[in-house]
């Protein structure tokens, strides 16, 4: 297995045409803006729990949700035409990713795979404009959201949570919308489940996956604080 070099000039990373059959690439190194990006920018992303030095992954099938094929439920529809929740970008991604790495009764998403070091990484990467928030609020009190890495025009999504009822698809409805009005290509969540299946997302070849990765990647980041477009239409 190939070890990351701890060399501050050396952030290289293996094809992942050398990965394992469970799609590990690389084992170590750390997590240092310029790795984190590089590592998205290769299709790679870090996924490791306490105790464990950092794995580094590229599944041979990647989980996509294109955004046009976003499926929204009758009852969903109705909490969004009810407008239940206040959606914001950027507000408050600390209390986002913290609020992520809790632990929560969902066997497909734990939350404890979020150390306090990916906190940390990921603050960073939110302070210098590439990772960013969606917040759902019932009066002042923050009931779910996501956060995620922009690279080009792909969103590589990392983790969503509630605490009320559809806050985190809220969250996801309002983010996709967005990212067609800017017109990126698609959403990574990385990992298959249940529950992004009926949000409409689909597994493609670790190829197609790389392919559409590349034409995203001919775009500039989009950096900086996001907020919504004021005249963002949300689909119903």
């Amino acid at each position: 297995m190939f070890l990351l070099s701890h060399d501050l000039d050396d952030i290289r990373f293996p094809s992942v045409d050398a990965a394992s059959p469970e799609g590990l690439v690389a084992i170590g190194g750390d997590l240092r803006p310029e790795r984190l990006i590089e590592a998205y920018r290769n299709g790679i992303f870090p996924w490791y729990s306490d105790g464990q030095p950092i794995l580094w992954w590229s599944p041979e099938k990647r989980t996509l949700l294109f955004l046009d094929q976003l499926k929204v439920s009758q009852s969903l529809r109705k909490t969004i035409r009810q407008q239940r929740f206040r959606v914001t970008m950027d507000q408050c991604f600390e209390r986002v990713i913290h609020a992520c790495a809790q632990p929560r009764d969902d066997r497909e998403a734990p939350g404890t795979w979020i150390t306090g070091d990916m906190i940390d990484a990921y603050v960073r990467l939110h302070e210098m404009g590439l990772a960013h928030s969606v917040e759902c609020w019932r009066d002042k009190t923050l009931a779910g959201g996501l956060y995620g890495v922009t690279t080009g025009r792909a969103f590589c999504g990392e983790s969503m949570f509630h605490r009320a009822s559809d806050a985190s698809k809220v969250a996801l409805v309002h983010l996709v919308q967005q990212l067609r009005a800017w017109q990126f290509h698609f959403i990574d969540c990385q990992m298959p489940s249940a529950h992004l299946s009926r949000l409409g997302a689909v597994e493609v070849e670790r190829a197609e996956f790389l392919r559409r990765l590349d034409a995203a990647l001919r775009y500039p980041d989009k950096m900086g604080e996001w907020e919504f477009d004021t005249n963002l239409r949300i689909d119903q």
